[in-house]
């Protein structure tokens, strides 16, 4: 099993994938598209690993930081969901923000995953109740801000100025989640004004 590479980044590719050489062995690694962006080609990085062994194929999913792969394996180990809804519901929220939303029943959040729908994503927050836990992070449970995640705040404020799904769920992936909602909500507008 592959638990970590630390390497030079040779390509990124449109499907999620980058080319990781370490000690001149060229390895495939499917990364989020929040961190794709990251990886340029010619640095070196490292990369936390999950080495997804199916009958027909191995898969290498990396992981920029521990809680996310901790998340991804709990995403994994939840009814129904496979290794590209995983990855999609982390491309969209990082594991702190899951951890909010699951924590506030945020069913509008999960929404913004691309196919999940209100029932998917009623079921995952039920299901990830039991399997996620608040003590991912190392600064434990990140669920008392108050009324809900920053996130939601803003999502909310978008849609209520009339934007749509798809532009409010590519605008706050972009954008830092732990970041308060006024923060947040502002750099939204800018990126959305660009665009």
């Amino acid at each position: 099993m592959i638990g970590s590479l630390r390497g030079e980044v040779l390509e990124r590719n449109l499907d999620g994938t980058v080319l990781l050489e370490v000690a001149g062995i060229g390895y495939i690694v499917t990364v989020s598209q929040r961190v794709i962006p990251e990886l340029e080609p010619g640095s070196t990085t490292f990369l936390r690993i999950h080495h997804h062994i199916r009958e027909d194929t191995q898969t290498l999913f990396g992981f920029t930081s521990k809680e996310d792969k901790a998340t991804f394996q709990v995403l994994l180990a939840t009814h129904g969901v496979g290794p590209a809804m995983a990855m999609s519901v982390l491309a969209t929220h990082p594991a702190a923000s899951l951890i909010d939303i699951v924590a506030t029943n945020d069913i509008a959040a999960l929404q913004l995953v691309p196919k999940v729908g209100k029932k998917t994503a009623e079921r995952l927050i039920v299901e990830l109740k039991n399997r996620l836990s608040l003590d991912i992070l190392d600064g434990g449970p990140t669920v008392a801000r108050g009324g809900g995640s920053s996130v939601a705040d803003v999502r909310e404020a978008l849609a209520g100025l009339g934007y749509g799904t798809e532009e409010i769920r590519e605008v706050l992936r972009e954008l830092p989640s732990s970041a308060d909602s006024a923060t947040l909500l502002r750099d939204a507008l800018k990126t959305l004004s660009k665009n």
